[in-house]
């Protein structure tokens, strides 16, 4: 009888997937981000509601089409903070997780490259703009949407990450999980930008984080350590509890 256990993607295939998952991820939403904040009602007008919303629905969107096309070869991380949960839960071993997280920041880093070349085509000044907003950059103080300082800022990327990691680790466990975990992991996401983007843009995601600051200017530059260090907390508090809150097992 024939073997028809799929073979295991080489570390360079998987590495390269979790790369153009992350530049899927920060190009489209990102792109989104920048684009669609220039444009506004009929009367001309920013609309902030629908830009938020218009953002959240596109890292989504883009988390549930990056997870069905590369998730297969790599797990669909696209994120150091998820990689690093993963492996605080035991589901992802330590020595590979800074090969997944420098593929994720060149593949972001890529990805506000791009952004960047079309912005030079756009129209006068459009980039010049862009770049002082931030480059849909994450902060605080001046950076932050809604006006919110850095506690805050702190307290969503901890409180957020750890729910998002907690439910990647439920829908894609190796006994509970579900057929549907992109779905189930893209929707969260978008209700996490739905929460966040007025305190602070929404990071979670180192890598998205440090793609956006490369552009941004020195203001977001100066304050990406937070939008590294906490998503990173966040993640380490989720797979550590998830393994010991859910994981144990009762002996027979």
């Amino acid at each position: 009888m024939a073997d028809t256990t799929p073979p295991t993607p080489t570390t360079g295939a998987k590495l390269v997937a979790e790369a153009a998952g992350t530049f899927l991820l920060v190009f489209a939403a990102v792109g989104v981000a920048l684009f669609s904040s220039h444009f506004g009602n009929d009367a001309g007008s920013f609309v902030p509601g629908i830009t938020y919303l218009a953002v959240a629905l596109a890292f989504g969107l883009t988390v549930v089409v990056g997870a069905y096309a590369f998730g297969p070869l790599s797990g669909g991380h696209f994120n150091p903070a998820v990689t690093i949960g993963v492996a605080a839960a035991g589901r992802f071993p330590w020595a590979d997780v800074w090969k997944y997280i420098v593929a994720q920041v060149v593949g972001g880093a890529i990805a506000t490259t791009i952004l960047m070349l079309i912005g030079l085509f756009g129209p006068d000044g459009w980039l010049i703009a862009a770049q002082d907003a931030g480059f849909a950059s994450n902060g605080w103080g001046a950076l932050s949407p809604g006006g919110f300082g850095l506690p805050a800022a702190i307290i969503v990327e901890v409180v957020l990450t750890a729910v998002f990691v907690t439910v990647i680790l439920g829908v894609t466990h190796p006994d509970r999980g579900t057929p549907f975990a992109g779905l189930a992991i893209g929707l969260t996401l978008t209700l996490i930008h739905l929460v966040a983007i007025p305190v602070d843009n929404t990071s979670v995601n180192p890598a998205r984080s440090i793609a956006t600051a490369i552009y941004g200017g020195v203001l977001p530059l100066s304050q990406l350590w937070v939008f590294i260090v906490f998503p990173i907390v966040g993640a380490l508090l989720a797979g550590f509890a998830y393994r010991a809150l859910f994981d144990t097992t009762e002996a027979r």
